[in-house]
């Protein structure tokens, strides 16, 4: 703490104190004010963690793969393609970040194929709206392309 939030506080201490003990019966119905105490400051600072390996590290726990490399896009774009040219619409990147996250998904809820596909459907709709039977299809690929292991 610095010197001016120390002092400051130790004024108001005191003069909580002689407010407290200066009161005649007709005030002593009221409590004296409390000051909180001061807040500790921590000990060591708090540095941000380094880039990129903390968050990888926590989209992998999340059942999140890393990007894929050039071909397995590819196949990936082609596959969604086939589906439906709405669902990339020239936006790869947006098509291979929604893939990833459907990932995810399918690692939280391994279980439930229905929740699987209506996340899939909702992720991948916009303009477009896309059907259960699409969203199966797009889940078909992503599962094929970018999550494998999932």
């Amino acid at each position: 703490m610095n010197r001016t939030a120390t002092a400051l506080l130790a004024v108001a201490i005191a003069a909580a104190g002689l407010t407290a003990c200066g009161s005649d019966d007709k005030d002593s119905s009221k409590p004296a004010a409390k000051t909180p105490p001061p807040a500790a400051a921590p000990s060591t600072p708090i540095s941000p963690p380094p880039p990129g390996k903390p968050l990888a590290s926590a989209k992998a726990k999340n059942g999140i793969p890393p990007k894929p490399d050039a071909a397995t896009q590819a196949k990936y774009i082609r596959a969604l393609n086939a589906i439906s040219s709405a669902i990339v619409n020239g936006k790869e990147d947006r098509a291979v970040s929604r893939g990833r996250d459907t990932c995810g998904t399918i690692h939280s809820f391994p279980k439930d194929h229905a929740k699987q596909v209506d996340t899939t459907r909702q992720r991948f709709s916009g303009a477009t709206q896309f059907s259960n039977d699409q969203a199966e299809k797009i889940l078909a690929a992503v599962q094929t392309h970018l999550c494998p292991k999932n």
